[in-house]
């Protein structure tokens, strides 16, 4: 029995072979406060991952997703072709339609705002010349813009005389006969113009062209329709700037005649053409052909007239419905000018164009 009693007790299997002294054991166990040296340690690391990497591995997704809704819509506009322009915005088969480049979108705001005053915007159709204008007429008023290819440089397109404003202004004649072989009536117009009335109950009768006079002599207000005499250049001073046309074969055939005469006359370094003389021989040529119309000059005078002869001005007050801001060359000069006769609508009525603020 005492021999029993004195014998060495069994040491515990599972026990630690090692000592652990009672202070070392206490602080293994004890969890880490945050408020400790470690714990903010960890805490500050943990931070620092979350706000770093996480926005950064959500980032490619948001803009692969932003990057290939965009380049869709562009892709949308930049294959939109004119028959299906011309489909979505004609208003009883007549389209109203100017061509812009980037450089004239605010004279464009400016001619859209008069028109949205007489209630014809939707029939509105802006034959964008470089893709800028494309995309932001779209961006702001969807599917009231098409670009014809080939875009255009739009930098050297404002500039008046030079090759690329003859290039600009000569490709007029082929959208125009596009869209009267699509079965359309169309009426031209330069955005550096401004409506004060509803132009279209002039349009009278069923005539192929109609078209206003570009010379600053007065005429009488009952003074003929038809094509004037010639001037001293053997040719008529005939605006190309505000044309209304009828799908018929006379008005197809004044374009196809049209484009002819500028192919025979190009620009060159001594004789900066446009596109007026080539219109003029086109009408010229082909008058005993087609049915032509000249609008009173009361209601469509030339800025030559209007801005420069105020007792004419007097006279005729009341009747003007379309006026056009030409006989000076600048985009300063011609806002001004715009401004000075209460004309540059932009500045106070943006909202009131399809396109808002530009």
């Amino acid at each position: 029995m005492s021999s029993f009693l004195h014998q060495r007790p069994i040491q515990n299997p599972f026990s630690n072979a090692y000592p652990v002294s009672p202070r070392s054991s206490s602080t293994s166990q004890r969890p880490i406060s945050i408020f400790s040296p470690t714990g903010l340690i960890i805490l500050l690391s943990l931070m620092v991952i979350l706000g770093v990497f996480v926005p950064w591995s959500g980032m490619p997704v948001a803009t692969f997703s932003n990057s290939k809704k965009a380049s869709s819509s562009l892709s949308k506009w930049r294959d939109y072709t004119l028959a299906e322009a011309a489909s979505f915005v004609a208003k009883n088969g007549t389209l109203i339609i100017c061509a812009v480049s980037q450089p004239y979108l605010p004279f464009l705001n400016n001619w859209l705002i008069s028109i949205t005053r007489q209630k014809h915007q939707e029939k509105v159709l802006v034959i964008a010349e470089d893709y800028a204008t494309l995309y932001k007429v779209n961006e702001k008023w969807p599917g009231h813009a098409v670009l014809v290819p080939p875009a255009i440089d739009s930098q050297t397109a404002h500039k008046f005389g030079s090759q690329g404003f003859f290039n600009f202004t000569s490709r007029r004649p082929q959208h125009l006969l596009k869209i009267l072989e699509l079965g359309y009536n169309v009426m031209y117009n330069d955005v550096d113009m401004v409506w004060l009335r509803d132009p279209f109950p002039y349009l009278e009768g069923n005539h192929d062209v109609y078209f206003t006079d570009d010379m600053v002599a007065v005429k009488a207000l009952n003074n003929s329709h038809d094509l004037p005499p010639p001037g001293k250049k053997g040719r008529t001073y005939i605006c190309s700037c505000m044309i209304f046309l009828r799908p018929k074969d006379g008005a197809k055939l004044v374009m196809k005649k049209w484009i002819e005469e500028l192919q025979a006359q190009p620009w060159s370094k001594a004789k900066k053409a446009n596109d007026q003389p080539a219109f003029n021989w086109a009408l010229n040529k082909t008058a005993g052909l087609v049915d032509l119309y000249l609008l009173p000059q009361a209601a469509f005078p030339t800025g030559g007239l209007y801005f420069k002869n105020q007792t004419w001005v007097q006279q005729t007050k009341g009747m003007h419905v379309i006026i056009h801001n030409n006989y000076i060359t600048g985009f300063e000069k011609k806002i001004k000018r715009f401004q000075d006769y209460g004309l540059w609508l932009v500045d106070d009525h943006a909202l009131d164009s399809p396109l808002g603020r530009l």
